[in-house]
């Protein structure tokens, strides 16, 4: 296959199909993972949880993730991207499901590590992007899949706070689930009728190409892409940690619910959608990816670092500056490491930077309840704040050898 074009076993229907199918799965299921987030403290809570497990539920998915994305990607380049997509997109529905009705915490929290292997799947949606559509295209349409991303992230958090009520105790969390669990039953259904299989390659291809070790061998010994894997990590451990106890910070600070909690995560998906929509493929354009980059950690960390002492609409507002400066983040990473990785190994890498991503999902929330439990209940936005510094730097040097 042309690495500039897309293959040419896809018809010209089902590459114009593909993307906007792949946005409404996209779209879809981060509803159905918006929905959760914000009442993942709560749920656990629920339990008589203390902080530390509830770090643990909020990071099982995450750890999931982590193992996942390169094994799902790698097993699409393999067999195929649709019957990845199918069965993760199945093994999520059922995950949300029986985690409505687990018992306990500890089957929450196996149910959880379960459905996010299952969710491991941003690199298999990144290698069917890269299979349909010209080289001169893909960072067009890979930003689009982020702006998906971030729409269906303002929507589940809003729909999650409505529908949950938490006065029923455990039970008042039922009904977010069920409608997760639903939505990502939908994204299966779409898949199955709408999205043609793009890759042309015979199954019995099984051992061509380079090991998964000897690719991450590559990528942590290449100074570049080694560069913006650790601005991933730090970025995104700094900002689900501050995602994961705003929930418990704002209850203690200013007595907010569920409710509350997910109308401020929908209106950081909101800042984020229009940044990815408007903003940042033009910055980009303008100023350079390294720049814009190192920007977007500058105000991270400093939204961050302002949070323990803001009140009232400033909270919203500073929480919205964060999400701004993370929103660069992902397509700048992304681009930056496809110009240094070969491109018939794109996929990978780009698996492996989201598996560093999901990595961070871990870290960062039991560093965050931690420090919450020990130190202060401001500590985890002070510690969030001085991890993204070094990711300033980092992000300056990131399209350096």
């Amino acid at each position: 296959m042309d690495a500039k074009n897309p293959d040419p076993t896809v018809s010209d229907g089902a590459q114009a199909a593909a993307l906007p199918t792949l946005l409404a799965v996209i779209f879809v299921n981060l509803v159905g993972f918006g929905i959760v987030v914000p009442l993942l403290p709560f749920y656990a809570q629920s339990f008589h949880a203390p902080a530390w497990q509830m770090a643990l539920i909020f990071s099982a998915y995450a750890m999931g993730a982590f193992f996942g994305e390169p094994f799902w990607g790698r097993m699409s380049d393999r067999i195929g991207r649709k019957p990845i997509l199918i069965s993760t997109v199945c093994g999520n529905c059922l995950c949300y499901l029986a985690l409505a009705f687990a018992p306990n915490i500890t089957i929450a929290f196996l149910v959880r590590l379960i459905g996010g292997m299952a969710s491991g799947n941003a690199s298999v949606i990144q290698g069917y992007i890269a299979d349909v559509t010209p080289e001169e295209k893909r960072t067009g349409r890979m930003s689009y899949l982020s702006a998906a991303y971030n729409l269906g992230f303002i929507v589940g958090p809003a729909l999650g706070g409505l529908l949950a009520h938490p006065s029923a105790g455990h039970d008042g969390f039922r009904i977010p689930l069920i409608v997760a669990s639903s939505l990502a039953g939908i994204c299966a259904i779409g898949i199955v009728l709408f999205v043609k299989e793009s890759r042309s390659h015979p199954h019995h291809e099984f051992d061509d190409g380079p090991t998964r070790w000897a690719v991450l061998g590559r990528a942590l010994t290449h100074p570049g892409i080694a560069r913006l894997m650790a601005v991933t990590f730090l970025a995104g451990s700094a900002f689900m940690g501050v995602e994961f106890v705003f929930g418990l910070w704002s209850a203690a600070r200013f007595h907010w619910g569920p409710r509350e909690v997910g109308l401020a995560f929908a209106v950081v998906g909101v800042v984020a959608a229009v940044c990815q929509i408007f903003l940042i493929g033009r910055l980009s354009e303008r100023f350079g990816e390294r720049r814009v980059l190192a920007a977007g950690m500058f105000l991270t960390a400093a939204a961050i670092g302002l949070q323990p002492v803001a009140h009232g609409v400033g909270v919203v507002v500073l929480l919205g500056i964060s999400a701004l400066g993370q929103s660069v983040a992902w397509p700048n990473v992304s681009s930056l490491i496809s110009r240094h990785a070969e491109t018939e190994h794109q996929g990978q890498y780009q698996g492996l930077n989201n598996a560093t991503g999901a990595l961070a999902r871990l870290t960062g929330p039991l560093a965050s309840g931690f420090v919450f439990t020990s130190l202060s209940v401001d500590a985890p936005f002070y510690l969030a704040g001085l991890l993204v510094l070094p990711a300033i730097f980092l992000a300056v040097r990131g399209a350096g050898n």
